[in-house]
């Protein structure tokens, strides 16, 4: 319980106020022509003058009800207490003009727009000003309840627009982190792998060169090739950012792309394996299974130590689709190092699809990295 107060006492403002716009003009000028009017022509009105100038001075308030909305509330609810005040003690009849219930509505914008202390010391303030006008008017019970009632409406309506507008800011908060993760990973995955392949391939001229000058065009042209698919992806990936609209991700490569990381030109070669049923495959699961198989064999080139091949097999196993790469390389000294950004942005992948991943040496050497895919789960 003193947790909660201590919540509710400490909470700040409201982010996104709106600022004071055309409606909020039109509600003024409303308010002030409902106060004249009543204020000439109702029966029975004492203090006819001051009553009115009191309902017309308190629509200023309506103005910065969310800018101040406790200075707000003093000054509505003030000119109410005066008027009972007046009420009680010149034992006058009715002060009140209906126009003045645009208190209702600032009371509504101190708990919609105020702070935890603002709130808590205009709800106070209200409570003595309710209380006060209760008792000059002699209400009766069914009038307490009825007012109480509909004060309280007021509250719960804006504490219940308050937390709505704060719950539909956190979720936007957490669909932004979740797209900054997401962009992470298919940054990390596109720019790791062809800047691996063009290091390999720059690796590989240099001694192509000494001993084979004529081939030097060729792995140039690998290196260019690469070079010009990572800038076109970081484009598409640029361009998505950018746009106010949303727009397709392109390229969005699958399934039937992995034979594109095939080469049997280089070291270590790289084989690709498609079994089985692979086609029509949810576009989650497909263009999932390309970044693992991607970035597992990133991390072969980068990583397997005298590696001469590099097997990429997936294939189809009843409901679930099973990735497997695996290398011939060899495990270097000392303890296996820690999980880098790719296994974490891999290990993602398959838990947001509700797969499995592992990651380890093979039987016979080298590394293996498994992914299990469900299939008809997203179909």
């Amino acid at each position: 319980m003193v947790s909660v107060r201590s919540s509710i006492w400490h909470e700040p403002r409201p982010a996104g106020a709106p600022p004071i716009g055309r409606l909020d003009w039109l509600l003024v000028g409303v308010f002030a022509a409902t106060a004249l009017v009543e204020g000439i022509v109702r029966p029975g009105l004492a203090w006819r003058p001051l009553v009115t100038v009191l309902a017309l001075a308190t629509l200023p308030a309506l103005l910065w009800r969310r800018d101040h909305p406790l200075m707000a509330a003093l000054a509505g609810w003030g000119a109410a207490g005066l008027l009972s005040v007046l009420q009680l003690t010149a034992h006058t009849g009715d002060l009140g003009l209906y126009s003045m219930m645009t208190v209702l509505i600032l009371l509504y914008s101190l708990v919609r727009w105020g702070s935890g202390r603002e709130t808590v010391w205009g709800i106070a303030f209200v409570t003595v000003v309710v209380v006060l006008g209760m008792y000059a008017a002699s209400a009766g019970w069914a009038e307490v309840f009825g007012g109480s009632v509909l004060l309280l409406l007021f509250v719960a309506l804006a504490a219940v627009f308050r937390y709505r507008a704060d719950l539909w800011d956190r979720q936007q908060v957490e669909i932004r982190n979740q797209e900054r993760v997401a962009l992470a990973r298919e940054l990390h995955d596109t720019v790791a792998h062809h800047v691996s392949a063009i290091a390999v391939q720059a690796q590989a001229g240099g001694v192509v060169a000494s001993i084979q000058p004529e081939k030097a065009a060729e792995v140039l042209a690998a290196i260019e090739s690469e070079a010009s698919r990572t800038l076109a992806e970081m484009r598409s990936m640029v361009r998505v950012l950018r746009e106010e609209e949303a727009v397709a991700y392109s390229p969005q490569l699958g399934v039937a792309d992995l034979p594109g990381l095939a080469r049997a030109d280089a070291m270590p070669t790289v084989e690709v394996s498609l079994d089985g049923s692979l086609t029509r495959l949810p576009p989650a699961i497909d263009a999932a299974l390309y970044r693992l198989a991607q970035e597992s064999l990133t991390n072969a080139l980068r990583h397997a130590r005298s590696a001469t091949r590099v097997g990429i097999v997936v294939r189809r196993e009843g409901d679930a689709v099973r990735l497997r790469v695996s290398d011939d390389g060899q495990a270097g000294p000392g303890p296996a190092p820690e999980p880098g950004f790719g296994l974490r942005g891999m290990a993602e992948r398959t838990q947001l699809l509700g797969g499995s991943l592992s990651a380890r040496p093979g039987p016979e050497g080298g590394w293996v990295v498994e992914a299990v895919l469900p299939v008809e789960a997203l179909a």
